[in-house]
């Protein structure tokens, strides 16, 4: 190419790389969120998609690799051709099948998004290994992994602009035609791509001029690919399980990974470098403060946790870009990259949930990054230390460890405080400066640090039997004695039962207090009123059903049902009703099997920790809501959280379904018994004589707040955006 061609040709390749990137990392938020309606809305759904990306990204980089054997022209030939049979799955969409109502996520969404734009992401995802590959044919051997740095910055302005600018202005289906009109655009770049390869047929277009990496290097190449992608899933659970379920927190961890790529393969490798340097440091000192667990400060140990998986994963994929091998084994490089980042997808995401039951691959990924991270002495004399008295250097570290396990132990209280300024903390970051470098004993210490801020608790909890139980859908701790038992749901408490006698295991607590909106409505219950409760818990509601009520609960986790029936740690359901009706599954697709009029009050109360089930707060959810009801059925709906204003989401269902709705904001005085919480239900009804019923005489039942020019949720348009709460 002539100095002109050559620049508008590497602009060319940058376009279509960051076009191609955008555009699959926008279709994954997209078509997630498409299959809400089916498939519930638990963060987990998130985690099962991203494993089923990550499956068909390994096929469309193994196609990328494959189609290297082939001249230039004729790659691309082909790609066009898969690029345009893969455009008969446009516009995308869902597949219209009907699925189970107790369908696992675990396998339904793979199966589901693979089936709805299995070829079009196959297609889309070859794109920056096969361009790269382009590029450097077309320029002369020009090196091509700068070009992955623009890939990926591609990839994370995608996953960005989705929930802030695409899915706040536009419903699903302009939002389904806006990416089909990329996905053709898309496919000119391409074109216009294929046009500079070079018509001759050298050999050394097709054939390895260098040689092979070797199995060592290749896997090498699989473990630094592998602990950032699953330590990106396992900080997504564990910031939504133990620290914050605050909303589009399983988004952020993708796109600091995706960013993280952009700074290890840029040209200019300075940021690169830095991170890697005193990435070490990082890891030791901010994985003991998000094993500590503590919870006085949420957002700062998000943020802490966020910055963690950053520079990890920076300086892994650092040392994948220092051990990158020639351009033309590139494909094969990307290869193993794909490898390793679906196997990290795989621990963190389907084999730790069955093996653990605490968010343990957390701490072990945090371990593996530390002992891959590429590591630097501080100091000369620091190396001299390490390399000349190494036994010496190692005894003393392990005496300092184990005189801080026994101060653990037996020291004063506040030496392992919350503040996290403790002279533990002071002694582990003054002895980890001194081991950088020297990789086994780093380790040694990292390891311990785990434990001693925190590991020990999770341990001790899972050594205790009943204590804790992990399912798809989070991980669940009891805890308590003879006076009061508690279950938690992460960081959001679900359930609290009084111990000690009959009448108090049967008062209801928390949320569900006799003076909350809930008790107040289940209170005015006909004898034989016909009940549904969404979302279990540990059956507390069950203890304002009296005889002739028929009962039923719909609840998505097995597990649930399991602590609350069968555990014997919560006894409300056997005190109060002992043969429950039970729906499996999830509760919108449950109660479409209902037949109309079925029931009399149904109470929704089916919040994840705190995250929201958005496909049960859509206006068609609501209309079959009104469907299951009889004519002057009530509905009542819990929207406590403590980071959105749902409100207005209700409000404008009510408005839009002809719903007449109040609300009580209980706030528990220290008269009321029954270990009460704050709660804010609504309740809704159509029928005026019911809401002037349960609102008679009782002033604490007041009109929605709703918001001017707010648009309600429907199962095509969605969008927390507006209704974060700001303090």
């Amino acid at each position: 190419m002539t100095a002109a061609t050559g620049r508008a040709g590497r602009a060319l390749f940058v376009a279509t790389i960051l076009a191609g990137s955008f555009l699959l990392f926008l279709v994954q938020p997209m078509v997630a969120r498409m299959a809400l309606p089916r498939l519930g809305g638990a963060p987990a759904v998130w985690t099962s998609a991203m494993l089923g990306y990550q499956a068909r990204l390994l096929g469309g980089y193994a196609y990328a690799h494959w189609l290297g054997r082939v001249r230039p022209r004729a790659q691309a030939a082909i790609h066009l051709g898969v690029l345009a049979l893969a455009a008969l799955w446009l516009p995308i969409g869902l597949v219209a099948t009907e699925l189970p109502a107790d369908a696992s996520p675990a396998f339904w969404v793979p199966w589901l998004l693979g089936a709805s734009i299995g070829p079009l992401f196959f297609a889309v995802s070859a794109q920056a290994p096969l361009i790269q590959r382009w590029f450097s044919v077309s320029s002369g051997g020009r090196d091509p992994y700068a070009l992955y740095a623009a890939s990926n910055l591609g990839s994370f302005a995608g996953l960005i602009a989705y929930p802030l600018i695409v899915e706040p202005i536009m419903p699903l289906h302009e939002q389904s035609w806006l990416w089909s009109g990329g996905y053709v655009l898309l496919a000119a770049l391409v074109l216009g791509c294929g046009a500079l390869l070079p018509k001759s047929a050298k050999a050394e277009h097709v054939v390895y001029t260098s040689p092979p990496p070797g199995v060592r290097r290749v896997v090498r190449w699989i473990a630094l690919a592998l602990v950032p992608s699953g330590l990106m899933l396992a900080t997504s659970t564990f910031l939504t399980t133990d620290i914050v379920a605050m909303p589009l927190l399983w988004v952020i961890p993708l796109g600091l990974y995706l960013l993280s790529f952009s700074v290890a393969f840029a040209h200019n490798r300075a940021p690169a470098d830095v991170i890697t340097r005193i990435a070490p440091i990082t890891i030791l000192l901010f994985g003991g403060v998000m094993i500590a667990g503590y919870q006085e400060r949420p957002y700062f140990n998000a943020a802490v946790a966020l910055l963690l998986l950053f520079m990890a994963s920076t300086a892994l994929h650092t040392a994948l870009y220092r051990a990158r091998p020639e351009p033309d084994r590139l494909t094969e490089f990307y290869l193993a990259m794909s490898v390793g980042g679906a196997l990290g997808g795989v621990f963190a995401g389907l084999i730790a949930p069955v093996v653990f039951d605490w968010t343990y691959e957390y701490p072990l990924l945090i371990l593996a990054a530390g002992a891959l991270a590429p590591q630097t002495f501080l100091a000369k004399h620091v190396r001299d230390l390490w390399w000349t008295a190494w036994p010496v250097a190692f005894g003393a570290l392990v005496t300092v460890i184990a005189l801080l396990f026994v101060l653990r132990q037996y020291g004063p209280a506040d030496l392992f405080g919350e503040g996290r300024q403790g002279l533990a903390f002071l002694v582990v970051a003054a002895v980890g400066l001194a081991t950088i470098g020297a990789r086994l004993p780093y380790v040694v210490l990292l390891a311990s640090a785990l434990v001693l801020f925190g590991g020990y608790r999770a341990l001790a909890l899972s050594l205790e039997s009943g204590a804790r139980t992990r399912s798809y859908f989070g991980v669940y701790t009891v805890r308590g004695g003879d006076r009061i038992r508690e279950l938690d749901h992460g960081t959001t408490v679900h359930g609290i039962q009084l111990k000690g006698s009959p009448e108090r295991e049967r008062t209801p607590t928390t949320y569900y207090a006799y003076r909350s909106g809930v008790g107040r409505a289940m209170m005015r219950l006909s004898p034989s009123a016909r009940v549904g409760v969404v979302g279990l818990g540990t059956g507390t509601l069950a203890c304002y059903a009296t005889p002739g009520q028929q009962w039923r609960f719909y609840e998505i986790d097995p597990a649930v049902v399991r602590i609350a029936r069968d555990s014997g740690q919560f006894t409300y359901l056997s005190r109060c009703l002992p043969d429950p009706v039970l729906r499996l599954g999830d509760a919108r697709l449950r109660l479409a099997q209902e037949s109309a009029g079925a029931l009399d009050l149904l109470a929704l109360d089916a919040f994840s920790s705190d995250a929201v089930p958005m496909h049960l707060m859509t206006q068609e959810a609501f209309a079959s809501y009104a469907r299951v009801l009889a004519p002057d059925g009530l509905l009542l709906v819990h929207i406590s959280n403590r980071f959105l204003d749902l409100e207005p989401v209700v409000d404008a269902a009510a408005r839009a379904g002809g719903w007449r709705a109040r609300r009580l904001d209980y706030r528990p005085s220290p008269l009321d018994r029954g270990r009460p919480s704050s709660s804010l239900w609504i309740a809704m009804s159509r029928a005026p004589a019911t809401m002037a019923k349960l609102t008679r005489g009782d002033p604490d039942w007041e009109p929605l707040q709703g918001r001017t020019g707010f648009a309600g949720w429907t199962d095509d348009y969605s969008t927390i955006r507006p209704l974060l709460k700001r303090d």
